[in-house]
Formats: C-alpha cells, structure tokens, sequence
C-alpha cells in the first residue's frame, strides 16, 4: 500500500500490473449505432476494427440515461442519492445542490493517488451554475447550464482541457487547467476532432516521463446539434435513404408525425457525427499504437447514454426504451483480454468505477462508496456470479421546489424483459413490462397481462433499491 500510494513522482511505468487507462466517450451514442453491428446503417471502420481487439459488450447500459447523472455514477460507482447528481446540472436543479459531491472518491482521486498522470478532456457537466452565469450562449435562455469547475473539484485530473455543457460542436469553448472561471476560450475546429489533437499531443508528452496514465477524452457529438459537423463527414450520407430506415422502426412508425420528420430530419447527420467520432477515434488508438503504448494500455470506448430520436415519442433520452438506455461499451487490454461479442454480461455505465479499478490491479482500493458491482472477472470471461438485471432510474422532478424524490421512475432490465414504474407524490401511475425476445421494439406493453412476473419484477426491483438505500424505495 505503501508504495502504491507513493508520491507522484516515484510510480514507475505502466506495467502488466497496472496498466494504463484511455477512455473516450461519445454523447448520446446508441448501443447499435456501430457498423460492425449490422443494425444500422452507419460507417464506423475504426470502431469495428477495434472491435476485433477488444471485449464487446452488447448489453450494457446506462441506468439512468441522461449526461449528468450517467457521467457521475460512471466516475463514482455511487448511485446518484449518494453521489450528488440527482438529475443534468443546471439552473433549476442547481436551488437544490445537484452537482458531484467534491468529498466522493472517484476512480481517478484514487489513480491520481496513485501516482498516475491524470487528464480529462471535453465534456464535464457535474457542477452547479451560479449567478452571474458563465458569459455564453447555453447560458441565456430560460436555464443555463455550462459552468466552469475549479481545480478542487476535479477528481484528481491534474491536465485539464474541459467545459459544462456547450452544443456548439463547430466552435466549443474550453476552460484549461489554469483559466480562471471568466477566462474560456473558443476554438474554431469541430469539438472531437480538437480534443483528438489535445489527446495525442498528451500522449506524445507523457510517453517520455515514463509514468503510467490515465486520461478520458469526453466528446460531445454525436449530441444534439446533428448538423453540426463538417462536411466531409455529412458527405458519406448523402445517398441515404431515410424513408426507408424510419420505414423499418416501428417504434418510430407509430409515434406522431412531427417525431417522424424529426428522425428524418436527423438521422443522416447523427450518423455523419458517429463517423466523425470514430475517425477521432482511430486517431488516438493510431497514436496510442505509434507510441508503443497500446498493450499496455486498457482502452474503453463507451456513451453515456443513447438516443430516441422520435422512437416512442421521445425525442431524447431519459427513458427505459432501449434506444435511450444500450450505449456501446467496447473494452481492450492488449493480451490480458481475449476479444470476443458478449451477449449475456449485464453491465451497467456505473459499474466501471470498481471494475476498471479491479482491472486495473486496485481491487483493495475501491472506495468504500461504491454501489456498483466489480465485473472484472466476468469481463475476463467467468460466467459465474453474472449479474441478473440492472438497475433503470429516474428523478422527475429536482427543481427550486425541492427534490421531490417520491415523483420519478424505477425499473429493472434482464436479459430477457425490461420492467418499469412511474410514480408521482410517491403514487404509481404507470407499470410497464416488455419481453424483448418476442417484442425487441418494445411496443408491447405486457404488464397487465402477466402480472405474476410483473410481480416477480417487482420484487427484484424492490430488492435492487433496498440494496443501495434507494430513496424512491418508499413508493414501492
């Protein structure tokens, strides 16, 4: 312990022991969304040829599909009543505190004491606006929501090129490590591609202190904002023909018809996004291979959450479809991992925390916090103790009235069945259950036909939030 946790300057390189870690994580990106999938009609060469290296997992999740949460129980392994991040960090919610507990221990503080090189780049949004709000143009409607985050509560990040929240792909605006919270910058180049610069450039410098690293590159697109992309991306899409694809989606056929144009409207370019993110992608695996840093290296490729795009009449995310909830999750580590598609391990977004660290030769120093499950040996192949669900929530309504934690949505999703409540004033309201096997666009809403495994459902939900002293547990 000793000399894991030795100063900074004392951690030795990388070793098979404890490797070093790259994440890159896409905005809004959907489990599907991925051409070696063959489920949609996207081009991701970089992303499939990586998937010949790596782990897939294909049914993993996000439990609570929308950027800020997500991105707090992915750093933490804290469910978000513990973790601070109750719903997205913005104007409204910021009266009741939501923001990422600066007192938790994520799994960077604990690479960082470690003695690793830590860098973050691109999207954070886990801090609170306040007024006077950032000079920007998120930050002038009815809510606003980038904010700068100051140096204490960056989890151990030591390099550090990020922002809030900020939609305008084609000229993002950044803080770096030393801006003062007035002192952003914008840069005329397409967000993942600056961050693809920033990525090699760090890996190019660290390369020669011979210290291990960790560093997650957080790019916003394919967020919304679909058009925002460059053209030569958007080019590869010309000849789609989006009558045909909303035409194959009954989810989507059966929503009203402004939600149809809008997926018609956006799919072209949501996939021109996910092409343009694989290529920055590939970039940095390129450098990472170049530098002779990539065997030694666990690499994760995953989104915080996916996208509805007018499925179900949803226009985004925040919901138990699978469209909102499957992210992509691919996971490489040179020859400690043996590649394969796994269709059966039930991983969530907020089981990396004490996975990775597992992984990672820190298994003794997973903070006490963590909620979530260490899936490292199921990750490495053993099928024994597989996970039998995971875990869907939802928290209505945080705003300058109070937390409001009896109004929401829970659920559980199996191999098999997805199962949800909503409630409101701790008062169900809705009982949802699909049988994916048969129902896989989950149009069938089977609850009141089955109740005993509605019930059977229930039970394991109601266990799963006992177990992490839900809050919400009381309306069950």
């Amino acid at each position: 312990m000793g000399l894991l946790f030795a100063p900074s300057g004392l951690m030795e390189a990388a070793s098979e022991e404890h490797p070093n870690l790259l994440v890159v994580m896409a905005d809004q990106f959907r489990g599907d969304a991925l051409g070696f999938r063959g489920k949609e009609a996207v081009k991701t060469p970089n992303l499939d040829q990586f998937a010949q290296e790596a782990v897939v997992l294909t049914q993993a999740v996000s439990g609570y599909p929308v950027s800020s949460p997500a991105r707090g129980m992915f750093l933490s392994g804290a469910y978000p009543h513990e973790n601070g991040v109750l719903t997205n960090c913005q104007s409204e919610s910021a009266h009741q505190g939501v923001e990422l507990r600066q007192d938790l221990t994520c799994w960077s503080d604990v690479l960082a004491q470690a003695g690793y090189a830590t860098a973050y780049i691109g999207k954070w949004h886990l801090d609170k606006p306040y007024t006077p709000y950032v000079d920007c143009s998120n930050n002038k409607g009815e809510m606003a929501w980038n904010e700068w985050c100051p140096l204490e509560r960056r989890h151990g990040f030591d390099y550090w090129v990020a922002y809030g929240t900020y939609d305008r792909h084609l000229r993002p605006l950044y803080w770096n490590k030393d801006s003062k919270r007035d002192e952003f910058y914008y840069v005329d180049q397409w967000g993942p591609e600056h961050e693809a610069d920033l990525a090699i450039q760090y890996l190019d410098s660290i390369r020669s202190t011979g210290k291990p690293f960790a560093m997650m590159v957080s790019m916003n697109p394919p967020h919304t904002g679909y058009e925002q992309v460059p053209d030569r991306y958007k080019q590869e899409y010309t000849t789609l023909n989006v009558d045909s694809i909303a035409n194959s989606l009954p989810s989507l056929m059966q929503s009203d018809e402004k939600y149809i144009q809008l997926f018609k409207r956006s799919v072209a370019n949501y996939y021109a996004c996910i092409t343009g993110v694989d290529e920055q992608f590939g970039r940095i695996i390129q450098a990472l291979k170049k530098n002779g840093q990539y065997d030694n290296t666990i690499v994760v490729f995953v989104s915080d959450h996916g996208d509805s795009m007018g499925m179900h009449n949803n226009i985004g995310k925040n919901i138990f479809y699978e469209e909102a909830m499957r992210v992509p999750f691919l996971i490489s580590y040179g020859k400690q991992l043996t590649p394969r598609i796994d269709q059966d391990l039930l991983i969530s977004l907020e089981d990396f925390c004490p996975t990775v660290l597992s992984l990672m030769g820190f298994q003794q120093e997973i903070p006490a916090t963590v909620q979530t499950r260490d899936l490292s040996e199921q990750i490495r192949g053993n099928r024994e103790k597989m996970p039998s669900s995971q875990l869907y929530m939802f928290y209505g309504a945080v705003n300058e009235t109070g937390k409001n934690l009896t109004t929401g949505a829970r659920g559980v999703r199996t191999l098999q069945y997805t199962y949800a409540i909503r409630y409101k004033d701790g008062v169900i309201t809705e009982e949802h259950l699909y049988d994916r096997k048969t129902d896989p666009f989950q149009l069938n809403n089977i609850a009141g036909k089955h109740p005993e495994l509605a019930k059977q459902l229930r039970t394991e939900l109601k266990q799963r939030m006992e177990a992490v002293h839900d809050p919400a547990l009381s309306v069950l």
